[in-house]
């Protein structure tokens, strides 16, 4: 025979399962969702590549890239940043709103290059896709180099 204290146990058990079954569920959103209800920034470079060609050994150059926030909400560059010292992004730290252009110049010091070199810029964004990388290329010739 089961005691009052087993069936008292069983309907709490009982009343705890058929409660959490009628509760509420949080809602749980994914990134396309939530782009829906808040918006979204979009970046859109002009281009994400540049070759500044043939440089001599010591030369600095700049390119910079152009972009456009498409998206409906304020694009922010959290970082940006490159493994290498002699490449130097410079960037605002402001949002950029939904179509304005933004700049990012990318500076490259050819000190004590040789070769082709090829060097990246990864930014950190609050896009979707939350990385982007910029890519420079040059070639270097040493500085006693005759033609």
């Amino acid at each position: 025979m089961i005691s009052r204290k087993e069936i008292l146990f069983l309907v709490t058990i009982f009343s705890i399962v058929i409660s959490s079954c009628t509760l509420k569920k949080e809602k749980h959103y994914d990134v396309k969702h939530v782009a829906d209800l808040d918006g979204v920034p979009e970046i859109k470079f002009d281009t994400t590549y540049h070759d500044f060609g043939t440089l001599v050994q010591g030369e600095q150059v700049a390119f910079t890239f152009k972009f456009v926030n498409r998206g409906s909400a304020d694009l922010i560059i959290y970082d940006a940043f490159s493994t290498c010292g002699c490449t130097v992004p410079e960037y605002s730290k402001e949002p950029v709103s939904p179509g304005v252009e933004g700049k990012i110049e990318v500076v490259f010091n050819s000190e004590g290059k040789r070769g082709v070199q090829y060097k990246t810029v990864t930014l950190k964004l609050n896009t979707e896709i939350k990385e982007r990388t910029l890519t420079i290329k040059a070639n270097v010739l040493e500085n006693n180099y005759k033609s």
